[in-house]
């Protein structure tokens, strides 16, 4: 009885109270996103403590306010506070709803503009909530906590999402390039490399981007060629009042910091050639071999960026916003390099190395005319610059190994191979957005360039090298003359142009349904050439006096240019000009295609809201794709010259489905069909040939055109807090007509890519929680957890027999599929205390993944597999006071060894990957970093 007194009491008295009071509510939308909700902005009684924040669906709601005439501050960070008088009456509720925009801050105040509302983790996991698809991202302020440098880092911390060491190459569930897809703001990107369908997500470095989004589940708006998902870079802009920052930087990595470095000779330290418009003969003719020594080989980066925003007295707003930057990094790897198929080809065991000095510049500016509330326009440039330049040398011990040796096959084969990759890419897009009424409006246009190139790898080959390590001058090595290019030097060329569009007509019937009518289209075009020069050595017992100056030797003294000039060597071209000899004069291209892929597609879709917590939006995409592709090359004899096309149309339904079980949890379905395109690189038959590895495509493929896929996911997600998650997933796949990488059935060991079997199938599971373990009095989190993991099985059907351009076998019924991990983890801990300006945050990121097939062996040969890689790293970064930053970070600490292997009936045997680099079975170091970043 003495509690329900109690408690009648304190009700009473509240009642009592809350008729004495009054309160605070309204929504905050936000005007510079077509006034959508404004979650998490701040609402404080000014000169109290009273306050509260925005909560998801931008509304808010302050209580038991005294009576009386008080100002109310909001604000919101990047965003123009605003000060708004309000009267609270007792017993009653007073209203206020407010348009929140960026810029028009006071010009003493200090404008953030690295935690503005699509770049938070926070906004992000906002974004994932609302979502009618199924998907996920990683913005600027997640990438900054966490040291990721690029793109592809980004998304390696994402559930389902892993990157293979040593290259580009990044796997969503499993599937790896060829299921990908890429674009930036919308619009799709082109590939920078002849080995790959998606652009190198290394070369997008953070100061670009402001998110990074996976869609893994396929609505009609994609391109129908989605199989693991859309990889959408969306790119930074500023609104403000204006603002400046700059930021330097250095390190080293542990491996290379103790070494002579080497590199190229003829290329410059922010990656560029100059010789690229002469030609190759020339090239050869006037300069040498040699790679050039390095002074320390310490890491730098440094960059800057900026904007500022105009308001015009019509409402109208101009911002404008430009970054550029420029890092660069040395690494030195030593290990394994080996060619086995049944039988060992080529080995130099523990006695590879490479040097390897990588660069990335980037420059970015865009236009952003805010025409009005209901109009905009936005202008995007980009220009990317890469470079790889690797220096590499086998059989450094003298104990490399060739069976097809002339001097020996047991010891003593050696080659050198310096080469030099240079990317330069220009993106151009116009974007706009356009509201009137219940219709809205969104359109793009890209323009694309991408130019990769090769120029001059030089490849040197020696035989007897036990006799440049014995310090005896009777005894030297000779060159390996099996064929003329066993010494050579090689250039490539790549040029990809390609034009985009996207356009969605947006209306709104009702609160209830809104429909989407859409087109996407792209046109992409790509030429391809190579050539090469080999170095014919006159005589065959020519002593190599001096392995490290083989500049004394290539040069025009020494050229053999008749028959009584006694020359050391002559200069052979496979391709000769008609009329002239293939010695000693410049010829025509070794292997060249041209590639053209059209696809234009319309679609239309729905969103359909049942009551509160159903979302239904069924689609259906009609797409149409042509492709074709002129080859002429000579691995393939008389059949090397050819064109191929195929040309097809497509209906391609999807449906996604959100139950929404409450304010913070979701249930998600999605259900596609879905087509795989092959890539030129995949179908050209021309063949790469690297140290001990070669690859190369299959006209075979455009046989049946396209894969179809079919997909299924199934998702439940529990937003439990502004900034937490718990989520599990379950998907499915099944893929007609798999292609694979398989080493096919011929001496040389060529991969290629081959459609394997009638189908494959991917089942797996997807974990994925946020959590904070600390607050501080502001409710923001000072230690928090993150971790995701995906377990899945892959299965597909292998044909007993293939016949075709390139025969070959399998002596198994099924595999897995190539690239799939069945393990894949992400985890990080953030702790980011407060003293007083101090303001420091540490962060530990690890992610692993298990072993996967790196190639299908045929006939009797074992996969090759990448082994397990866990990489951990630590990120130090210090705010002194608001404008400086100070960050540490130490990337790489387990240091795992990174290893291909053949599986073969006695064990396994250390291999080469066709996608990684010329060494196996190495250890990349330790990364140390230091960076200083003002903000003006």
């Amino acid at each position: 009885m003495k509690y329900f007194l109690l408690t009648l009491t304190l009700f009473t008295t509240l009642l009592a109270y809350s008729q004495n009071t009054g309160t605070l509510v309204g929504k905050l939308t936000d005007t510079e996103y077509n006034d959508e909700p404004l979650p998490f902005a701040n609402i404080l009684i000014k000169g109290t403590t009273k306050g509260t924040t925005s909560d998801m669906d931008g509304l808010y709601s302050i209580e038991n306010i005294e009576p009386g005439t008080y100002t109310i501050v909001f604000s919101f960070v990047g965003y123009q506070s605003q000060e708004v008088e309000a009267t609270i009456i007792a017993g009653k509720v007073t209203e206020i709803n407010l348009a929140m925009s960026a810029s028009a801050a006071s010009l003493d105040e200090v404008v953030i503009t690295t935690t503005t509302k699509r770049e938070s983790e926070v906004a992000l996991l906002l974004d994932q909530k609302k979502a009618i698809e199924i998907k996920q991202s990683i913005g600027a302020e997640e990438l900054s906590r966490k040291g990721v440098s690029d793109a592809a880092g980004a998304v390696a911390k994402i559930s389902g999402v892993s990157k293979q060491e040593g290259s580009s190459n990044v796997y969503v569930r499993g599937l790896g390039d060829r299921y990908l897809n890429t674009t930036m703001n919308g619009l799709a990107l082109p590939s920078n490399d002849v080995n790959k369908k998606n652009i190198d997500l290394n070369l997008f470095s953070s100061d670009i981007i402001e998110n990074v989004s996976i869609s893994k589940a396929y609505s009609s708006n994609f391109y129908g060629d989605f199989s693991a998902g859309n990889v959408n870079v969306t790119s930074k802009n500023y609104k403000g009042n204006g603002y400046f920052e700059a930021f330097i930087g250095s390190g080293f990595n542990t491996n290379a910091i103790g070494k002579d470095f080497v590199k190229s000779e003829g290329t410059g330290y922010f990656g560029d050639y100059a010789r690229y418009n002469h030609n190759p003969f020339a090239v050869i003719l006037s300069h040498g071999i040699d790679p050039e020594s390095v002074e320390t080989p310490l890491n730098v980066s440094f960059g800057a960026s900026g904007g500022k925003s105009f308001d015009f007295k019509n409402g109208s707003r101009l911002s404008l916003f430009a970054t550029a930057s420029f890092e660069n990094g040395y690494e030195y790897r030593e290990g394994t390099n080996q060619d086995y198929t049944l039988v060992e080809k080529k080995a130099y065991i523990d006695s590879a190395e490479e040097y390897e000095y990588a660069t990335t510049t980037t420059a970015m500016a865009n236009v952003n005319y805010r025409i009005d509330d209901k109009n905009s326009l936005k202008y995007n440039s980009l220009y990317i610059n890469s470079s790889s330049d690797v220096v590499g040398y086998f059989g450094v011990d003298g104990k490399g190994r060739n069976r097809d040796g002339i001097a020996s096959t047991d010891e003593g084969f050696y080659q050198m191979n310096v080469q030099f990759d240079q990317t330069q890419m220009f993106v151009n897009q116009l974007l706009g957005e356009h509201t009137s009424g219940k219709l809205k409006l969104d359109w793009g246009f890209g323009y694309n360039n991408v130019f990769s190139k090769q120029p001059d790898r030089k490849r040197i080959s020696l035989e007897n090298y036990q006799f440049a390590l014995d310090n005896d001058p009777t005894t030297n090595p000779i060159f390996y003359n099996n064929v003329d290019y066993d010494n050579q030097r090689y250039f490539q060329n790549i040029e990809d142009e390609e034009y985009n569009g996207i356009a969605n007509l947006a209306y709104e019937v009702s609160e209830k349904l809104k429909l989407n009518l859409g087109y996407n289209g792209r046109s992409k075009t790509r030429d391809f050439d190579n050539i090469r020069y080999g170095y014919r050595i006159v005589d065959t017992d020519y002593a190599v006096t001096d392995v490290n100056n083989f500049n004394n030797i290539f040069n025009l003294d020494n050229l053999n240019i008749n028959e009584n000039s006694n020359g050391i060597y002559e200069i052979t071209v496979i391709n000769n000009i008609p009329g002239q000899p293939n010695t000693n004069r410049p010829g025509l291209p070794e292997n060249t295609y041209n590639g053209k892929l059209d696809i234009y597609a319309g679609y239309v879709n729905a969103e359909i809201k049942a009551g509160e917590k159903w979302l239904f939006v069924p689609g259906v995409r009609l797409e149409s794709v042509e492709q074709r592709i002129a080859y002429d090359v000579i691995n393939l004899g008389n059949n090397g010259k050819n064109e191929i096309g195929f040309y097809d149309n497509f209906f391609l339904p999807s449906l996604n489905i959100k139950y929404a079980l409450n304010d913070e949890q979701n249930i998600r379905f999605s259900g596609s069909q879905t087509i795989s395109i092959p890539e030129f690189k995949e179908v050209a038959p021309f063949v790469y040939e690297n140290i001990s590895t070669r690859i190369g495509g299959n006209p075979d493929l455009l046989e049946k055109g396209v894969s179809k896929i079919l997909n299924f996911d199934l998702k439940y997600e529990w937003f439990f807090s502004k900034s937490e998650i718990f989520s599990v997933g379950l998907f499915t796949k099944e893929i007609n007509d798999p292609v694979n990488l398989v080493v096919v059935g011929d001496a040389t060991g060529t991969q290629r890519y081959v459609r394997t079997g009638d189908k494959a199938t991917v089942y797996g599971v997807e974990v994925e929680v946020r959590k904070d373990i600390l607050k501080d009095e502001n409710d923001n989190s000072t230690l928090s957890v993150g971790f995701n993991a995906t377990y899945m099985e892959t299965n597909q059907d292998l044909y007993e027999q293939i016949d075709g351009t390139f025969d070959l076998s399998f002596d198994k019924d099924e595999d897995e599929l190539q690239g799939a991990s069945p393990l894949l983890l992400n985890a990080d801990i953030s702790y980011s205390p407060t003293f007083n300006n101090y303001k420091p945050v540490a962060n530990l990121v690890f992610s692993y993944f298990s072993d996967r097939i790196d190639a299908l062996g045929s006939g009797q040969l074992g996969n090759i597999v990448e082994k397990s890689v866990p990489t951990l790293d630590f990120i130090w970064k210090n705010t002194i006071k608001d404008n400086f930053e100070i960050n540490f970070s130490v990337k790489n600490l387990l240091n795992p060894t990174i290893k291909y292997v053949r599986e073969a009936t006695l064990g396994d045997v250390v291999v080469n990957s066709a996608n990684g680099t010329g060494v196996s079975d190495y250890k990349r170091g330790m990364n140390l970093g230091l960076q200083l970043k003002y903000k003006f």
